[in-house]
């Protein structure tokens, strides 16, 4: 059985096949058309994610999409009337819905066949529905708290429930036009970060304040005795003027969403050219305090209507990797799970999960312990790139790989790492990767020097051995998707400078050779030298999305001042 499975017609759009109930590819659209974040119909990402399967769009059996327009339509028609939302903003929801509607014709047009040559079921998947398959359905835990939490999708923007077997019931939900991730989200916008998807800003520049304006935000924000949340909406437009989003190019944008209100409340919003003054290093903190706060709350509550140790999130806000390494020690659980793409690109692969499991009551597959589900290129493809490029290139058995990348790291390198699949989700995993050495107390700056080009206060990431976290993390959880941050211990901080962030934690990968065996013998051949079992790691990118093709990694390389390219055994050098 062939399911595909998309986020379409929103930001993250992205595509993915299911074969017997297992996920055997998983693409962003954004990693082939170049634009961060694309929203609109993943045609790109479907037709990879065919192709590399072997299988054409007659062999579907089931296409699944992570919305479903007809979810809380009465919630959204009273809240209409109640609050005279815009007609504009009526009228942008409909159009919208009417494209979700007409998938299967859409997929003919691209594939110049008959609308009746699709033999597949087009299923809409509620979107939250979608974000609790991603993460239950992949993982371990036979029964599970669920949490899924973002902006919005379908007028809802949180909803709880509880995993069992191959069934999820849900247990609450908060609706439009209450909202963490509005809240998060205006205050990105209000500190000068205005593009989609900037949250993670703000989470990096919170450290460098203290959460001053806590009590002043829980006028913005109150949680409730029901263990969930509302908004005080003086502060906002959304619920009178909807999220006006558009995606011109492919590209999408988010009007500002916070109101004349909070300028009143908390001074002039800053403009992206401004300086970052302490005052919004502080806020910032506050703003990181708070949603730290809110998750716990909601969880403690889930805890005790669930009766498990075990907890899957997902949503938007889950993409929030401080909270998620504070969970454990502020909640009563004890075991948690967050996949790979836990933001809105990952509920193409919920959609389809939630349809095998739920749905269809099929048995559950292994777990998914690896993000490596994207792209991949032969020997002989990359051979053939570089050599009609014309440039020069050695290939290398495993170990000689090792020996010469790691010492072109020991020797101030910095390092393009292109291997196997590309990892499915926003982090790089050590499939496209940039890679340095974290002892190195200018490698930020020899980085944002030679590459990245990126604000000053946001960190890089430490991988490290699974096998060494203890030594070098307090209270570590194993996290293969780099989705928790952890306190590095206060001794091994001066050792690996370069990834450690100014409040002496570290976004780790825990790095395992089981799943990651290339990855994991990279890092062990540097430890070898080093004694360090560590690694920088960031995505392999300049201001752009992450590499997919040796075409995009080539020209990475040759734009900025990277020593080495290395992809698969094949090495580029200055």
């Amino acid at each position: 059985m062939y399911i595909l499975g998309l986020n379409a017609f929103h930001g993250d759009s992205s595509a993915c096949i299911l074969k017997d109930g297992k996920v055997i590819v998983a693409l962003e659209e954004e990693r082939i058309r170049r634009i961060k974040h694309w929203a609109g119909f993943p045609i790109e990402a479907i037709k990879y994610c065919l192709n590399d399967a072997g299988i054409s769009i007659k062999d579907i059996d089931h296409i699944t999409i992570s919305r479903d327009p007809s979810a809380n339509v009465f919630k959204k028609i009273k809240h209409t009337l109640k609050n005279k939302v815009s007609i504009s903003a009526v009228w942008d929801r409909y159009t919208n819905s009417k494209k979700v509607k007409s998938v299967k014709g859409m997929l003919a047009e691209e594939f110049g066949i008959s609308e009746n040559d699709i033999k597949a079921e087009i299923h809409n998947i509620e979107h939250h529905r979608s974000h609790l398959g991603s993460s239950f359905f992949a993982s371990p835990f036979e029964k599970s708290a669920l949490l899924s939490i973002d902006g919005f999708g379908d007028f809802t923007s949180t909803m709880t429930a509880i995993g069992n077997g191959n069934q999820i019931e849900i247990v609450d939900a908060v609706h439009f036009p209450h909202s963490a991730g509005i809240f998060y989200t205006s205050f990105t916008q209000y500190l000068g970060f205005p593009k989609y998807g900037d949250e993670y800003k703000v989470m990096g520049l919170a450290p460098y304040g203290q959460p001053l304006y806590v009590d002043k935000l829980k006028d913005v924000i109150e949680f409730t005795s029901d263990g969930l949340f509302k908004l005080n909406l003086k502060y906002f437009k959304h619920h009178k003027d909807g999220v006006k989003m558009s995606w011109e190019g492919g590209e999408p944008d988010i009007e500002s969403i916070f109101s004349d209100y909070m300028v009143e409340k908390f001074g002039p919003a800053r403009k992206r050219e401004d300086e970052l003054t302490q005052y919004h290093k502080d806020l910032a903190s506050s703003v990181q305090r708070i949603c730290e706060e809110l998750i716990f709350h909601i969880l403690t509550d889930l805890h005790k209507r669930c009766g498990t140790d075990n907890l899957c999130i997902a949503g938007g806000v889950a993409q929030n990797s401080v909270a998620n390494g504070k969970v454990l020690k502020n909640t009563p659980f004890k075991n948690v799970y967050i996949p790979p793409a836990g933001h809105d690109a990952g509920t193409s692969m919920g959609s389809a999960l939630f349809l095998y499991n739920h749905i269809l009551k099929q048995k559950r597959v292994e777990p998914t312990y690896s993000g490596a589900l994207g792209s991949h290129f032969s020997d002989k493809e990359i051979e053939e790139y570089l050599t009609s490029q014309k440039v020069k290139f050695t290939k290398y058995s495993d170990d000689d790989l090792y020996d010469k990348v790691t010492n072109c790291i020991i020797d101030a390198g910095v390092v393009g790492w292109f291997q196997g699949r590309a990892e499915f989700g926003p982090r790089a995993l050590g499939h496209r990767s940039i890679i340095a050495d974290p002892r190195r107390s200018d490698a930020k700056e020899i980085l944002n020097l030679k590459i990245k080009r990126r604000e000053s206060f946001r960190p890089f990431a430490p991988s490290i051995l699974k096998e060494f976290v203890p030594d070098y993390f307090a209270d570590a959880d194993d996290v293969p998707f780099m989705e928790k941050v952890y306190l590095i211990k206060e001794e091994m901080r001066s050792k690996i400078p370069a990834v450690t962030h100014v409040d002496g934690t570290g976004r780790l990968q825990s790095v395992d050779s089981k799943y990651e065996p290339k990855y994991h013998a990279l890092i062990s051949a540097f430890n070898r030298k080093t004694g360090v079992p560590i690694l920088l790691n960031t995505s392999f990118n300049e201001n752009e999305p992450i590499v997919n093709s040796p075409a995009n990694a080539l020209d990475c390389f040759l734009r900025t001042k990277m020593d080495m390219l290395v992809i698969e055994n094949y090495i580029v050098s200055r």
